[in-house]
């Protein structure tokens, strides 16, 4: 006579009892506690516009003051912030990453002029730790505080099985509008307009997968203190993405969109880098000179571009090089819009003119883009070394 395993003791005694949802792996009240740390923080974001609390089925956002416009459009933007969470993982740091993704769908929706309302997020995880939802809410809610955008509601998903115990990825939805007069595009820029580039923080959300190849195959770990960054090479990656919503708006107001001595757009320097991101809001038939001289690049994309012997041509079109978004003027008022930017705290500069694109420009090789990610539009030249 043989006697059962321990295994299928164990197996036997599970059976005996039942499956329950929390033995395979999903903890009902770990959430619940999440969002009782998170709740604080996500109602500091609600404004008048808001009805109902945290924890609802669907957010609720009263756009009454959409009767006051005369042909109001809606405009929606979602996104991710990539493998930079491999980074808030490995260091587990978790409060800043709601930048990150705050600022890659707000900032896309200001783009075409219009004023971000509110925002939902997602959350998948391996495991529900309650503390580290709650951070990255914490995070994402800071941020939209900052966009002037209110935080409506949001899910965390636990994925037993699928990530790993500490491992999460985040995405987020937003909802603007802009009058449809005031509705930015390629067919507001002219010839003679100015081109303005907006710093950035740093790497923000793109080009993490090159940046972590690089980094592994340097061997460097993320405490590794870096003389040329004055802080970690960790402290360094999770540098939050600057958010330029509030700024962006302020400028479109300041400098009305509707008229020809104005604002006459803008474009978020996201995946693709700076002259694809700039193609996409130029109409044919115009290009962008764009002067690399005009400014420095700064030390993590150094750093990056030598630790992997990293082309030029290839991090032009992976990372943002110092430039984070950029603005489309009329040549009178370039020299103010750059004061207004700067006198917010965001530093600013001219670093181009708009044009019409003739025979005598030369079209070909990595320094000149015409059109991108499916969009048939404009082209830009780089000319000239970084400073």
């Amino acid at each position: 006579m043989t006697s059962a395993s321990p295994a299928a003791d164990m197996n036997a005694a599970q059976n005996s009892a039942g499956i329950t949802y929390a033995s395979a792996g999903v903890d009902v009240e770990a959430g619940d506690r999440a969002v009782e740390l998170m709740k604080d923080a996500v109602k500091a974001t609600h404004n008048a516009s808001v009805i109902g609390g945290v924890g609802g089925f669907a957010g609720l956002y009263d756009v009454s003051k959409l009767l006051t416009y005369k042909r109001p459009l809606l405009a929606t933007s979602t996104d991710g912030v990539g493998t930079k969470v491999a980074i808030a993982q490995a260091m587990d740091i978790h409060d800043t990453i709601g930048f990150d993704l705050v600022g890659m769908v707000v900032d896309d929706i200001v783009v075409v002029g219009a004023e971000p309302l509110y925002m939902t997020d997602y959350i998948a995880c391996g495991k529900v730790v309650p503390e580290r939802i709650a951070d990255i809410v914490r995070g994402i809610a800071a941020a939209c505080s900052v966009a002037g955008t209110a935080l409506v509601g949001g899910e965390t998903a636990e994925h037993p099985g699928l990530l790993g115990e500490h491992e999460y990825d985040v995405a987020g939805a937003a909802t603007g509008v802009v009058e449809a007069a005031d509705l930015l595009g390629p067919d507001r820029v002219r010839a003679g307009d100015v081109v303005i580039g907006m710093a950035s923080s740093g790497l923000h959300s793109n080009g993490y997968s090159l940046v972590r190849r690089v980094i592994n195959h340097a061997g460097w770990a993320l405490d590794r203190q870096v003389s040329e960054l004055g802080r970690t090479l960790g402290e360094e990656l999770l540098e939050p993405t600057r958010v330029y919503a509030a700024d962006c708006l302020d400028l479109a107001r300041t400098f009305p969109v509707n008229s020809a001595h104005g604002v006459h757009g803008f474009s978020h320097v996201t995946g693709g880098g700076l002259a694809a991101n700039l193609a996409r809001v130029l109409p044919l038939g115009l290009v962008a000179t764009v002067d690399r001289a005009t400014w420095e690049l700064p030390a993590i994309f150094k750093l990056v571009a030598e630790l992997g012997n990293v082309p030029l041509a290839d991090l032009e079109r992976t990372l943002n090089l110092g430039v984070g978004m950029v603005a489309i003027v009329s040549a009178d008022v370039a020299d103010a819009a750059v004061n207004r930017l700067n006198d917010r705290g965001l530093p600013a500069w001219i670093m181009g003119t708009v044009e019409e694109n003739s025979d005598a420009i030369l079209k070909t090789g990595p320094d000149y883009v015409q059109g991108a990610k499916g969009v048939d539009g404009g082209a830009v030249r780089l000319v000239n070394a970084y400073a």
